[in-house]
């Protein structure tokens, strides 16, 4: 506290505001990473200011003020600690802190698009070809299980039919519809015939 207090009004400033800053980041940062419930909240907060703003890519976001707000805390000490005039110290510290808001947003926003790259989207499923995993009982009566690929990979969903029969393991089914909580709606079909390919043998034009 002595040494706080020695100092002058200006450096208590940016140290008040690098300290601060630090501690929040740093608790941001864990949070986000480690994917706990606190990372949900601040997405929210990053949601409702983003929305308030009206800007795209989530440059005013909370965890981006953070970041401008500890790195310019801490600019402005080095400022300070060379001897930059406070005018100086001040514009370098806003364009540091700047610069690690874009750099947070483009960050943050390559994770999320990463993130939504490997989300499952159900509605590819519609129309496409599979096979019986587990019975299906008819009428929606019980549900089951069809083997079918989505976004050109092969998974096991679970399915429910209209058919008035039940649906037995290894019956050829195609996906109609899907429910909105992620459930395959599929009608029994055949697999298309492939043509039959016959080889036509041709007699020499001179046979007697």
């Amino acid at each position: 506290m002595d040494w706080f207090s020695a100092l002058d009004g200006f450096s208590q400033f940016f140290w008040m505001i690098a300290l601060i800053g630090s501690l929040i980041f740093i608790f941001v940062i864990i949070m986000t990473f480690a994917g706990m419930d606190g990372g949900d909240d601040f997405d929210g907060i990053d949601s409702e200011m983003d929305g308030d703003a009206g800007i795209g890519f989530q440059f005013i976001t909370f965890k981006n003020l953070v970041g401008f707000f500890t790195i310019f805390g801490w600019i402005g000490i080095a400022c300070i600690n060379s001897g930059f005039s406070k005018p100086v110290s001040v514009i370098v510290a806003l364009v540091c802190g700047l610069l690690m808001m874009s750099i947070m947003a483009a960050m943050f926003y390559g994770m999320q698009k990463l993130s939504d790259s490997g989300t499952l989207n159900y509605k590819n499923a519609i129309d496409a070809i599979g096979e019986v995993y587990l019975t299906i009982g008819a009428n929606r009566s019980s549900m089951g299980k069809v083997s079918v690929s989505v976004q050109g990979t092969l998974r096991e969903l679970e399915a429910l039919s209209d058919s008035l029969s039940e649906l037995k393991s290894g019956t050829i089914i195609r996906v109609i519809d899907v429910t909105s909580n992620g459930i395959l709606i599929v009608e029994q079909t055949k697999k298309p015939i492939e043509p039959i390919k016959t080889k036509i043998y041709e007699l020499p034009s001179n046979t007697k």
